[in-house]
């Protein structure tokens, strides 16, 4: 079996930035949460086709959504698998948020269709929007590990033909619309980042 480097990057979900979100309850309001198709009633089921960190899943998945992530890395894969034990050592809410998130190795292009996917969140790799240093750091020993994502378009056309409901590409905010997608639907903005939504049906509340 492929030895893995030792990166140092860590998947913490328990401590840093994401902790802090998770403790502090920012909840539905969110845009992540609102481009994904949360309202009253309706908790959709997700699959992050861009797993990276899973910051953005844990965060659904906190929300109460069952969020399928999908890493083609298999360092990647490997931060993911070793993050989620953590959490799930963490124990309490931790432990429930991330007994709703399925880990998977592999291309998203070949499995989106077999998921069959209510919601699927795309995050390619692009310049980073934050100019700090330490995320610059960070975000240059992910592409080290992850590469650039040249095939974004063909995954977006994936995941526009599996997905049941809708596909939500997270993009930089003054980023031009990505090449050969059509127009979203709307698009949510936040301060340095923007959801481009693009809706194929209406996510229907569960029947009681």
């Amino acid at each position: 079996m492929q030895k893995l480097e030792k990166s140092p990057l860590i998947v913490d979900f328990v401590g840093g930035a994401v902790g802090h979100r998770f403790r502090s309850g920012e909840g539905r309001g969110q845009g992540l949460a609102k481009a994904a198709g949360f309202s009253a009633g309706v908790t959709p089921d997700i699959v992050d086709a861009t797993a990276g960190l899973g910051r953005d899943a844990f965060l659904l998945a906190s929300l109460g959504a069952r969020v399928t992530l999908i890493e083609r890395s298999e360092q990647m894969h490997a931060l993911l698998a070793e993050g989620i034990e953590r959490a799930k050592a963490e124990g309490g809410r931790y432990a429930e948020t991330v007994a709703r998130m399925t880990l998977i190795h592999g291309d998203s292009r070949e499995l989106l269709a077999g998921l069959a996917p209510q919601v699927v969140l795309i995050d390619p790799m692009h310049p980073p929007r934050d100019k700090t240093a330490l995320v610059k750091k960070e975000m240059r020993l992910i592409r080290d590990i992850v590469g650039a994502d040249p095939d974004a378009m063909e995954l977006m056309q994936a995941a526009l033909e599996a997905a049941q409901n809708r596909v939500v590409l997270k993009w930089p905010l003054r980023a031009e619309p990505m090449a050969g997608v059509r127009k979203p639907s709307h698009q949510i903005i936040g301060k340095s980042t923007r959801y481009d939504v693009f809706v194929k049906a209406k996510i229907a509340a569960p029947k009681n």
